[in-house]
């Protein structure tokens, strides 16, 4: 049987490899816990303390008071306390520990002498932590709808922008705004990925991504930078909130996603650059 490298290491084996691991399973756990907690937190805790207004755009609104009125309005609140840190957190996950951990398990080596060639090893293992990020923020807003629906019931979802949506319409938003999420979070993904190249401790990749989100976060709030904000990708992690109008502005998505996406794209090319010409010892 003669050697083809387009058969070495198959995405299957790979996403196996990686959905068995407990990272993974904790991973997903933690984003279905969160609009548990906050479902019963709200349903069984002290009633009328929702701990104050949050500001959206120009003006203020209570959250949690928007969450109790249905099933679509509980998701867009849990997509909106997850984008900051816990989806962020998960994506760079999945994507500082995939090639970081071989090299700190020493069994790199062993994939390449396999013989897998490095471009086709690191694009498996792009496809495959792509894979288990889309999971992570297609299971948030299915999981936030059903604990909703438990919770609060069925109604029409009141948008914080003063909107009111069918359950149908509400839907197709929802979908809106979790592909423009999957998209938006391609910086942190790629840089994780990047990093995960870079080091041998997988830990410190994600660490290091995670907190350059945070830190690029809180430059995103000094608004004395001005027009600098702008070329900060994380300045559009809440764009989706046009998806909650009564018309769907789409200028400001189109460009926070094209942002996010090409600097994804870039890091992740620069990621399979470095690897190429990298020594292996691990």
């Amino acid at each position: 049987m003669s050697y083809s490298a387009s058969k070495t290491l198959p995405y299957h084996i790979e996403l196996y490899r990686q959905l068995k691991r407990k990272r993974t399973a904790f991973a997903y756990a933690f984003v279905v816990s969160l609009p548990v907690l906050v479902a019963i937190a709200v349903k069984f805790g002290p009633s009328g303390n929702s701990g104050g207004p949050t500001r959206i755009g120009s003006g203020t609104t209570d959250l949690i008071g928007l969450a109790t009125i249905g099933a679509a309005n509980f998701t867009v609140t849990m997509l909106y306390f997850a984008t900051p840190f816990l989806l962020v957190t998960v994506i760079a996950l999945f994507n500082g520990d995939t090639v970081a951990s071989e090299a700190s398990w020493s069994t790199l080596r062993y994939l390449l002498a396999s013989p897998v060639p490095r471009t086709r090893l690191l694009l498996q293992k792009i496809k495959v932590s792509l894979t288990l990020c889309a999971l992570a923020v297609l299971i948030m807003p299915i999981c936030a709808w059903f604990v909703g629906l438990i919770a609060f019931g069925t109604k029409p979802l009141q948008s914080p922008l003063g909107a009111t949506f069918t359950n149908s319409v509400a839907i197709s938003r929802i979908a809106i705004i979790t592909v423009y999420l999957a998209i938006s979070l391609l910086f942190v993904a790629g840089l994780a990925f990047y990093l995960s190249v870079r080091t041998d401790a997988p830990l410190g990749a994600v660490g290091v991504a995670v907190g350059t989100s945070i830190l690029l976060s809180i430059l995103d709030a000094i608004t004395a930078l001005g027009k600098l904000r702008d070329w900060l990708p994380v300045h559009y992690a809440f764009s989706w909130f046009d998806a909650l109008a009564t018309t769907i502005d789409w200028s400001t998505m189109i460009r926070g996603a094209s942002y996010c996406f090409i600097a994804g794209t870039v890091l992740y090319a620069l990621a399979i650059n470095r690897f190429a010409h990298k020594d292996v010892t691990s």
